[in-house]
């Protein structure tokens, strides 16, 4: 054989470790098919790798070391190339070095037999390479080594690596400078990059790390080379307070180990404590923290925790876990059945006897509801024109409708359209659905039952929506203890036969007197929930802050349709943007530039927060209670 092909076997060092013992008989296990009474040979190596055991290099371990590089290095487990037959690539790269083997079936065994070995040390700045352009460089440092057989190929030749992605690099489209130059020398041959799972590639895998002792006796792993010393930085913020207690003297209660800050460098303190690179904008108490180690002065608490507060990159990038801001603001209770209507859409349904969108009409009185079926998402015409047909005709006009902002119901032919009604528009503020949220429970609980009736068959939801708005109809309400049909129609439909003969037909004005009873109770009932939903809502909330024309505030852009690379990095906040107009005390309009236009400009104000300015220059402590106070003494 030619010495060269086998130099990286043959200068395998001598395993300093039992790691580096357990990497070449990984190596060797490959080959023991080849090597008779490979088990008896490798026995003295085989006992160092036990952990009961000392690891201690012996001569019978050196004899079976040199006696296996011999075997790997000689026939029968070499054999010589032959470019008729396909060739087969084994490469591997590590943090230190590359390593390869080429290797073909052999004729009369039909086994893989290696042809040569190929160890490469990688350079300094070869080792700055990412794991993909190291594995790549594998590839082609080992072309490059056996180019006369692998370039005259007449099979196309398999490179086996254990970096998935590369299977991918032939049809990149996007290349750095260095790949493009390698790509233009991979032209050259004829091959299919497959992947091969890292515990198979072992063979390789040993040749890359045979110079893991060297480089780490020699190449240090810190940042900064073996003799420096890092000396004590003063930082430069120190020095400007101790230039300014050259005019304002210490007071006695400063700490002996602090240093005071005089008024007029106070500001600059805050600022590199809590905005410079080294402290990357803590809150208080990080803050807080930097400041004591060196500063002192009376205020110091009080003092940051206003700079925090008013911090504008802060309120732009930190996400607030204080309760939402804004106490509840319940809708009006109607009084009497179908006079205030909600409306909504469900969609995202699986196509259903061609139908794909529920529209949701709920009475906020009654809480009944109706659940219509439609092929699409209609027009403003459109939804006119069913809410006529399904909900007019049998309950008459409705003095006030509350929707969403979807499209629908943001045109101006609704808005016309409820106008010649005599009905009154109520959209929800921006990414607020709580205000429509009799439409949006409805919407749960239709949800949950077409789950439970159609969960078999999805398909079939429509055919089950008729008995979904019976049973949602015909169960009682948890705001009115009564089911919608008994608070609309002021009876309730009897499920059994026995029940028919109880009921006598009442006359025309026992029927109202009941109804008007029936209503009664209902909105005493819903004003004694509403009173309970005030007070569960609210202690989960807090009160909004004054907010009045003109006022600056920040835009929260947890549902705005911002085009980032990165919403995980994009700000929590944006802004700040004026106040236009103060709609109620929990809505506001805004400003909003140009490129939020398609966004409407009114919002909650859980969705907002006000903009703090630190003063320019913060003020002198108040002067303590007991200073300046005269003692009056008795006669």
């Amino acid at each position: 054989m030619d010495p060269a092909k086998v130099q990286a076997v043959i200068d395998w060092p001598v395993p300093k470790s039992r790691v580096e013992l357990q990497r070449f008989l990984g190596f060797a296990n490959f080959y023991r098919r080849f090597i008779r009474n490979f088990g008896q040979v490798a026995a003295p190596l085989t006992a160092l790798t036990s952990v009961k055991t000392c690891f201690k290099w012996s001569v019978s371990a050196q004899g079976a070391f040199d006696l296996l590089k011999n075997r790997f290095t000689s026939a029968p487990i070499l054999v010589t190339p032959d470019v008729s037959r396909q060739f087969i690539v084994e490469v591997d790269a590590s943090e230190v070095g590359v390593g390869a083997i080429l290797s073909q079936r052999s004729f009369s065994d039909d086994k893989v037999h290696p042809c040569a070995y190929f160890s490469h040390r990688l350079s300094p700045s070869e080792r700055n390479y990412d794991v993909g352009n190291r594995e790549l460089l594998a590839i082609r440092l080992a072309l490059g080594e056996w180019r006369q057989w692998l370039e005259g190929a007449t099979v196309p030749f398999v490179v086996w690596t254990d970096h998935r992605n590369l299977e991918y690099i032939r049809s990149a489209k996007r290349l750095n400078a260095r790949q493009a130059r390698w790509a233009l020398f991979f032209a050259r041959f004829e091959f299919v990059i497959s992947y091969r799972p890292g515990s198979k590639n072992t063979k390789p895998d040993a040749l890359s790390r045979l110079f893991s002792s060297s480089v780490a006796s020699t190449d240090p792993e810190g940042i900064l080379p073996e003799g420096r010393v890092v000396g004590l930085t003063v930082w430069g913020i120190e020095r400007q307070v101790k230039q300014a207690l050259t005019q304002t003297p210490s007071p006695r209660a400063c700490p002996r180990n602090l240093l005071f800050v005089p008024v007029p460098t106070r500001l600059a303190v805050l600022q590199w404590a809590h905005s410079a690179k080294l402290a990357g904008h803590p809150g208080v108490r990080g803050t807080l923290a930097s400041i004591r180690q060196r500063f002192w002065w009376p205020t110091r608490e009080h003092d940051t925790r206003r700079f925090v507060a008013a911090c504008s990159v802060c309120a732009q990038t930190k996400s607030g876990n204080s309760p939402p801001a804004g106490r509840l603001r319940p809708l009006p209770i109607p009084s009497r059945p179908w006079s205030h209507i909600a409306l909504d859409f469900v969609t995202g349904l699986p196509s259903s006897a061609g139908k794909t969108v529920i529209l949701t009409v709920v009475d906020r009185f009654s809480k009944a509801a109706h659940f219509i079926p439609l092929a699409k998402l209609p027009s403003a015409k459109e939804t006119a024109q069913i809410i006529i047909e399904n909900v007019f005709r049998i309950h008459g006009l409705p003095s006030d409708v509350v929707s969403d902002r979807g499209p629908q119901f943001t045109s101006q032919f609704w808005r016309e359209f409820c106008r010649l009604i005599g009905a009154s528009v109520s959209l929800s503020s921006g990414f607020h659905p709580q205000s429509n949220g009799q439409a949006e429970r409805a919407n749960q609980t239709i949800g949950r039952i077409l789950r439970s009736l159609s969960f078999r068959n999805p398909a079939s939801w429509s055919e089950q929506l008729p008995w979904a708005e019976y049973a949602h109809n015909s169960l009682p309400s948890s705001a009115t203890g009564l089911s919608p049909f008994q608070s609309s129609l002021g009876y309730q439909p009897p499920l059994f036969s026995s029940q028919f003969a109880e009921s006598s037909v009442p006359s025309a004005q026992a029927f109202v007197q009941r109804c008007e009873r029936t209503w009664k109770r209902v909105r005493s009932a819903l004003c004694r929930y509403r009173a309970q939903t005030v007070r569960a809502a609210n202690k989960r909330r807090t009160k909004s802050p004054r907010y009045c024309r003109g006022q600056r505030v920040w835009l929260s852009t947890q549902n705005l349709p911002l085009k980032t690379t990165s919403r995980k990095l994009t700000p929590r906040f944006i802004g700040p943007f004026r106040i236009s107009r103060i709609i109620n005390p929990v809505a506001v309009r805004l400003l909003l530039p140009r490129y939020l236009r398609r966004v409407h400009p009114v919002f909650h104000v859980s969705c907002v927060k006000p903009v703090l300015r630190v003063p320019a220059r913060l003020p002198p402590p108040p002067p303590h209670p007991c200073r300046g106070r005269t003692h009056l003494q008795g006669p």
